[in-house]
């Protein structure tokens, strides 16, 4: 079994396992929030991390209502700027804990008297090393190129962090998110493992039903709105970064500005239509591509909703999230992990080797 679909299958256990494994670190953060009051959190991150930063985003804007800003690291480590970060809880987020510009904002925060917290699987790293409070990603060794299971760690970790904040708070969330309480939200993560065990075994026979057909594939899109659009990023890295394919992630609202002209014969749209307050966004862009003049594109909906699995000929059903639109990311980013495997088998690619990239990438 490749390295890739090991990590990916891992994901269960892994998660199970960062039940309570920051708990202690998490009260310290959030003793030191009550302190400084914060206004807002600075995200620091490159690639898949940066994924999990935006996730991140989307959840402490929802449930904390704390403005978010994902970090420019470059603004620090190559022009030397003296950003005020005196107001922020900055996060550097990094699974090898050695992204030397993520490290450089962490610095600048520090210098601010800034609280730096290390979102890390490695808790001896450099980055572990220069923030005042470290969370660990405790997802073990990683050999796969593509990062699967140390991004749902992260995404967990980020989530778990914000449940804890928003019940000191005693903040509500929006009905919208399906859940009533931050309570709520952490007996949904507790309940996510078991979903994606659920995931695991459902939707690998779907996707191969579909994936021989894009073989040949060479151009994609992969689209979402909301607190899924980070994913939609991700998943098109996953592609991308296995298969050797030209593949981008939008926005569903972006889409319309421009991109949806791309489309064209041998495209295939995979649309990540997620119950809750947007999946009409969802319905709507699968109805305007296919309303084009024939472009011979192939339009996949990956979905949690029974009409929209129904309706689509090409569909991918999947569990229901235990937590609405806070939870279902994680079940959508592991079906295109999968997605990615799978379409690694048919064109005949190691997804575990190759000669452009390493797995630790160290910008400055």
């Amino acid at each position: 079994m490749k390295n890739l679909e090991k990590e990916i299958r891992s994901q269960p256990q892994v998660l199970r396992g960062l039940r309570g494994l920051n708990d202690e670190t998490i009260n310290k953060i959030l003793d030191r929030v009550e302190k400084d009051k914060p206004a807002f959190v600075y995200f620091a991150a490159r690639g898949t991390s940066d994924h999990a930063c935006t996730y991140a985003q989307y959840l402490f804007g929802i449930y904390l209502g704390m403005p978010c800003a994902l970090a420019t690291p470059s603004v620090v480590s190559r022009y030397g700027a003296e950003l005020d970060l005196s107001r922020a809880l900055v996060i550097g987020v990094s699974q090898s804990g050695k992204a030397e510009d993520v490290i450089s904002v962490i610095e600048r925060g520090k210098k601010c008297g800034a609280a730096t917290v290390a979102l890390t699987n490695d808790t001896s790293s450099p980055l572990a090393k220069a923030a005042d409070y470290v969370l660990d990603c405790g997802a073990g060794p990683e050999l796969s190129i593509a990062a699967t299971k140390t991004f749902t760690a992260q995404m967990y970790v980020l989530a778990t962090l914000c449940a804890r904040w928003a019940q000191r708070l005693g903040k509500v969330p929006p009905e919208s998110t399906g859940l009533s309480s931050a309570d709520e939200l952490l007996a949904a993560l507790d309940k996510l493992p078991d979903a994606i065990e659920r995931l695991l075994e459902t939707v690998p026979p779907q996707i191969d039903s579909i994936i021989l057909r894009y073989r040949y594939l060479e151009n994609a899109f992969v689209l979402a709105r909301g607190i899924n659009y980070p994913i939609a990023l991700e998943g098109s890295l996953k592609i991308l970064e296995t298969n050797r394919i030209k593949v981008r992630g939008y926005s569903i609202a972006d889409f319309y500005h421009g991109p949806l002209a791309q489309i064209g014969a041998g495209t295939l749209v995979i649309v990540l239509a997620a119950r809750g307050k947007l999946l009409g966004d969802a319905s709507d862009i699968m109805l305007r591509i296919e309303s084009l003049e024939p472009t011979g594109c192939d339009i996949i909906a990956i979905t949690d909703d029974e009409g929209i699995a129904d309706k689509w000929k090409l569909s991918i059903k999947i569990p229901s999230s235990p937590g609405l639109d806070s939870i279902s990311p994680f079940l959508f980013a592991v079906t295109l992990q999968l997605f990615a495997l799978k379409l690694t088998d048919i064109k005949e690619i190691d997804p575990d080797e190759s000669k452009a990239l390493k797995k630790v990438t160290i910008t400055k």
